[in-house]
Protein backbone atom coordinates (compact mmCIF):
# COMPACT_ATOMS: atom_id res chain seq x y z
CA UNK A 1 0.00 0.00 0.00
CA UNK A 2 2.97 2.40 0.77
CA UNK A 3 4.22 1.91 -3.09
CA UNK A 4 0.53 3.12 -3.95
CA UNK A 5 1.22 6.04 -1.51
CA UNK A 6 4.25 6.89 -2.86
CA UNK A 7 3.25 7.21 -6.51
CA UNK A 8 0.20 9.29 -5.43
CA UNK A 9 2.58 11.98 -3.98
CA UNK A 10 5.05 11.95 -6.77
CA UNK A 11 2.72 10.91 -9.21
CA UNK A 12 5.46 8.18 -11.03
CA UNK A 13 4.51 4.99 -11.48
CA UNK A 14 6.39 2.72 -9.10
CA UNK A 15 7.36 -0.78 -10.12
CA UNK A 16 8.31 -3.74 -7.74
CA UNK A 17 11.28 -6.21 -8.13
CA UNK A 18 12.35 -8.85 -5.65
CA UNK A 19 15.88 -9.79 -4.50
CA UNK A 20 17.88 -12.48 -3.15
CA UNK A 21 20.16 -11.08 -0.62
CA UNK A 22 22.41 -13.42 2.05
CA UNK A 23 20.84 -13.36 5.57
CA UNK A 24 24.12 -11.36 6.70
CA UNK A 25 23.32 -8.19 4.20
CA UNK A 26 19.73 -8.24 4.92
CA UNK A 27 20.07 -8.24 8.48
CA UNK A 28 22.76 -5.14 7.87
CA UNK A 29 19.90 -3.36 5.68
CA UNK A 30 17.83 -3.66 8.07
CA UNK A 31 20.05 -2.18 11.00
CA UNK A 32 20.68 0.80 8.63
CA UNK A 33 17.45 1.43 8.03
CA UNK A 34 16.32 1.87 11.47
CA UNK A 35 19.40 3.72 12.01
CA UNK A 36 18.74 6.15 9.68
CA UNK A 37 14.93 6.12 10.28
CA UNK A 38 13.52 5.09 6.53
CA UNK A 39 9.98 4.21 6.93
CA UNK A 40 10.98 0.90 4.85
CA UNK A 41 13.87 -1.38 2.93
CA UNK A 42 12.41 -0.37 -0.30
CA UNK A 43 12.56 3.55 0.58
CA UNK A 44 16.52 2.87 1.51
CA UNK A 45 17.09 0.65 -1.41
CA UNK A 46 15.72 3.27 -3.85
CA UNK A 47 17.62 5.69 -2.22
CA UNK A 48 21.06 3.53 -2.63
CA UNK A 49 20.12 2.78 -6.08
CA UNK A 50 19.65 6.71 -7.13
CA UNK A 51 23.11 7.58 -5.44
CA UNK A 52 24.91 4.86 -7.43
CA UNK A 53 23.01 5.50 -10.76
CA UNK A 54 24.30 9.67 -10.01
CA UNK A 55 27.92 8.39 -9.37
CA UNK A 56 27.78 6.31 -12.98
CA UNK A 57 26.20 9.17 -14.38
CA UNK A 58 29.07 11.53 -12.83
CA UNK A 59 32.02 8.81 -13.81
CA UNK A 60 30.57 8.58 -17.50
CA UNK A 61 30.94 12.46 -17.70
CA UNK A 62 28.18 12.80 -20.68
CA UNK A 63 25.69 14.13 -18.55
CA UNK A 64 24.20 17.64 -17.23
CA UNK A 65 23.84 17.78 -13.82
CA UNK A 66 23.57 20.26 -11.02
CA UNK A 67 25.08 20.41 -7.75
CA UNK A 68 27.43 22.37 -5.23
CA UNK A 69 30.99 22.39 -4.42
CA UNK A 70 32.01 23.06 -0.92
CA UNK A 71 35.18 24.62 -0.08
CA UNK A 72 36.57 24.87 3.16
CA UNK A 73 39.71 27.37 3.66
CA UNK A 74 42.47 29.39 5.32
CA UNK A 75 41.38 33.54 4.71
CA UNK A 76 45.35 34.25 5.40
CA UNK A 77 46.15 31.94 2.12
CA UNK A 78 48.09 35.23 0.03
CA UNK A 79 45.29 36.07 -2.70
CA UNK A 80 43.06 32.74 -2.59
CA UNK A 81 39.90 34.71 -2.22
CA UNK A 82 40.59 36.55 -5.05
CA UNK A 83 41.65 33.34 -7.43
CA UNK A 84 38.77 31.60 -6.38
CA UNK A 85 36.15 34.29 -7.43
CA UNK A 86 38.27 34.67 -11.00
CA UNK A 87 37.93 31.14 -11.29
CA UNK A 88 34.18 31.43 -10.74
CA UNK A 89 33.83 34.21 -13.18
CA UNK A 90 35.86 32.35 -15.90
CA UNK A 91 33.51 29.78 -15.80
CA UNK A 92 30.02 32.05 -15.77
CA UNK A 93 28.16 29.78 -17.60
CA UNK A 94 28.35 26.69 -15.24
CA UNK A 95 28.58 28.99 -11.60
CA UNK A 96 25.34 29.69 -10.65
CA UNK A 97 25.50 31.51 -7.28
CA UNK A 98 28.04 31.22 -4.41
CA UNK A 99 27.41 31.59 -0.34
CA UNK A 100 30.21 32.19 1.85
CA UNK A 101 30.26 31.70 5.79
CA UNK A 102 33.22 32.72 7.99
CA UNK A 103 34.33 30.75 10.47
CA UNK A 104 36.73 31.02 13.56
CA UNK A 105 40.04 30.96 13.17
CA UNK A 106 40.52 32.73 10.20
CA UNK A 107 38.48 29.96 8.10
CA UNK A 108 35.81 30.06 5.52
CA UNK A 109 33.28 27.58 4.12
CA UNK A 110 32.34 28.56 0.62
CA UNK A 111 29.48 26.49 -1.23
CA UNK A 112 29.29 26.80 -5.09
CA UNK A 113 26.00 25.65 -6.83
CA UNK A 114 26.52 24.73 -10.56
CA UNK A 115 25.51 23.16 -12.91
CA UNK A 116 26.32 21.86 -16.71
CA UNK A 117 28.33 18.82 -18.19
CA UNK A 118 29.83 16.98 -15.51
CA UNK A 119 33.32 16.63 -17.08
CA UNK A 120 33.18 20.19 -17.44
CA UNK A 121 31.88 20.77 -13.32
CA UNK A 122 34.76 18.44 -11.96
CA UNK A 123 37.26 20.35 -14.32
CA UNK A 124 35.89 23.26 -12.40
CA UNK A 125 35.59 22.04 -8.86
CA UNK A 126 39.60 20.64 -9.15
CA UNK A 127 40.47 23.49 -10.13
CA UNK A 128 39.01 25.17 -7.26
CA UNK A 129 40.05 22.82 -4.55
CA UNK A 130 43.74 22.02 -6.07
CA UNK A 131 44.42 25.93 -5.20
CA UNK A 132 46.98 26.67 -2.15
CA UNK A 133 45.26 27.66 1.10
CA UNK A 134 41.51 25.65 0.56
CA UNK A 135 41.78 23.03 2.90
CA UNK A 136 39.37 20.24 1.73
CA UNK A 137 36.71 20.40 -1.12
CA UNK A 138 34.27 17.96 -2.28
CA UNK A 139 31.29 18.46 -5.06
CA UNK A 140 28.17 16.83 -5.34
CA UNK A 141 26.05 16.32 -8.07
CA UNK A 142 22.56 15.57 -8.33
CA UNK A 143 20.41 14.26 -11.57
CA UNK A 144 18.37 17.44 -12.16
CA UNK A 145 19.02 20.96 -13.75
CA UNK A 146 17.59 24.64 -12.67
CA UNK A 147 14.93 25.10 -14.98
CA UNK A 148 16.00 28.38 -17.13
CA UNK A 149 13.88 31.48 -15.38
CA UNK A 150 14.76 33.52 -18.42
CA UNK A 151 15.84 33.49 -22.34
CA UNK A 152 19.36 34.95 -22.61
CA UNK A 153 19.25 38.11 -24.41
CA UNK A 154 21.49 40.20 -26.07
CA UNK A 155 21.61 43.72 -24.82
CA UNK A 156 22.21 46.26 -27.57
Amino acid sequence: MQDRARQRATNRPVSRISMSLPEELLSELDRMVAQRGFESRSRAISDMLHQFLIEHKRQRGDELMVGTVTLFYDNSAAGLQKQLTDLQYRHIDEVISSLHVHLMHNQTMEVILVQGPVQTLQRIADELISRRGVISGKMHLVAALIPQLHPFREIS
